[in-house]
């Protein structure tokens, strides 16, 4: 679970120390506007940027019952980001695992790419699909309702 926030929090750190830095060289509204971005930043990259993660079996399980898909991701994976924010209010109806917390979803996940973590990785209908246009994913969440 830390591992998913290692991200998020070098990237306020960093930004802290950059911001000192820049008060000192008397510059504080320049220090504000760059603590601002590394804290958005770190806000995107970490894992509340994202529904509450279930774990695989569950996702799965749940999938089966309604028919929605399961989106597997990581926080600070851009792709995975990309397909949430343009899923928009759409993304809390699907079933997401992250990866980094549950080992199974991780290991569903090599199985169905060769060995190697690539997320966003979506099982439709027990069939899964690497990296897929958000707008696909929107077209076979609106099926399944």
């Amino acid at each position: 679970m830390m591992r998913a926030w290692i991200l998020p929090i070098l990237l306020v750190l960093c930004g802290s120390v950059l911001a000192v830095g820049l008060v000192f060289s008397g510059t504080p509204s320049t220090a504000a506007a760059v603590l601002l971005v590394f804290v958005l930043l770190a806000g995107v990259n970490s894992p509340l940027a994202f529904p509450r993660p279930i774990g695989a079996l569950e996702a799965q399980r749940r999938s089966e019952a309604d028919g929605r898909p399961v989106v597997f991701w990581r926080p600070g994976c851009k792709y995975c980001f990309r397909l949430r924010i343009r899923l928009g209010r759409s993304a809390r109806q699907l079933h997401w695992v992250d990866i980094w917390r549950d080992p199974d979803g991780a290991a569903v996940v090599r199985a169905a790419n060769n060995g190697n973590e690539t997320v966003p990785t979506v099982i439709v209908a027990g069939r899964p699909h690497t990296n897929p246009d958000p707008a696909w994913v929107r077209e076979q969440l609106a099926r399944s309702a």
